[in-house]
């Protein structure tokens, strides 16, 4: 039988954005599907999280980059729910490359970033095609970077992979309108885990500097950018093939 309330899946749904994409579709009456590689505690983590928020949740372990377990994690939400109404492409990965260290950068490093986040985020849309056409109004939300727009201190292969999303984005909502809405957001430099992992011991200084820079005097959280999928996801109803950029006005005054 049909799921009665709304459905939304979640890759990389365990932490950062995803986590709170999660909590803000929960709590927004949706139920979710959560997707996770390698975090699992994290998923369920954020699975209790929802649950407590009213949500049905499923919790499912997928390499985007597996085009087969891509497939198969569908099937399992339909199977479950029986509809899909809302994608968010969240999942992700990036090297820890210095911008300047160029024999540093390997095929293999290059090769896997690509393949998650940008040809895992297009089998992953492939393959919830079908069940966000039969939700008359579906809608995907993928996750760029103010990076894939402007230069930045971040990894080659991350950076094109980025700008790659940013041509994806606008390349599904020319193909899939007028049944399915496609837009991104693309955060500046985010609070957390993340840009503490990229920048060390540097994280303290350039991101309070950062702030300061920053019209609204502060950086981006994950749960700034989940408000921002959110809003994609429930209103905006005319909007699609954009990139929302959400870096609290600092790219906009530099």
């Amino acid at each position: 039988m049909q799921n009665q309330k709304p459905v939304a899946l979640v890759t990389g749904g365990g932490t950062g954005i995803g986590r709170s994409a999660v909590l803000a579709l929960a709590g927004a009456g949706y139920d979710v599907v959560i997707n996770y590689s390698r975090s699992a505690q994290a998923a369920e983590h954020a699975s209790d999280q929802a649950l407590k928020a009213g949500a049905q949740t499923l919790v499912l372990q997928c390499d985007v980059s597996d085009d087969d377990a891509v497939r198969e994690m569908l099937r399992q939400v339909e199977q479950r729910f029986g509809r899909l109404d809302v994608l968010i492409n969240n999942a992700g990965t990036t090297s820890d490359i210095k911008p300047h260290d160029f024999d540093a950068v390997t095929a293999e490093n290059w090769d896997r970033v690509m393949a998650v986040n940008v040809r895992g985020m297009f089998q992953v849309t492939r393959a919830a095609i079908p069940l966000l056409k039969a939700a008359g109004n579906g809608c995907i939300v993928n996750t760029a970077s103010i990076v894939g727009l402007r230069p930045g201190p971040q990894p080659y292969a991350y950076a094109c992979s980025k700008a790659a999303v940013v041509s994806l984005t606008k390349t599904l909502a020319y193909n899939l309108g007028p049944y399915i809405r496609v837009n991104a957001v693309a955060p500046g430099w985010m609070e957390g885990e993340w840009m503490e992992r990229m920048l060390k011991d540097k994280y303290d200084p350039l991101m309070e500097r950062r702030a300061r820079l920053t019209p609204l005097k502060r950086c981006v959280t994950a749960d700034d950018v989940a408000e921002t999928m959110l809003s994609l996801v429930r209103s905006n109803r005319f909007m699609t093939g954009e990139v929302v950029v959400v870096d609290g006005g600092f790219s906009s005054s530099t």
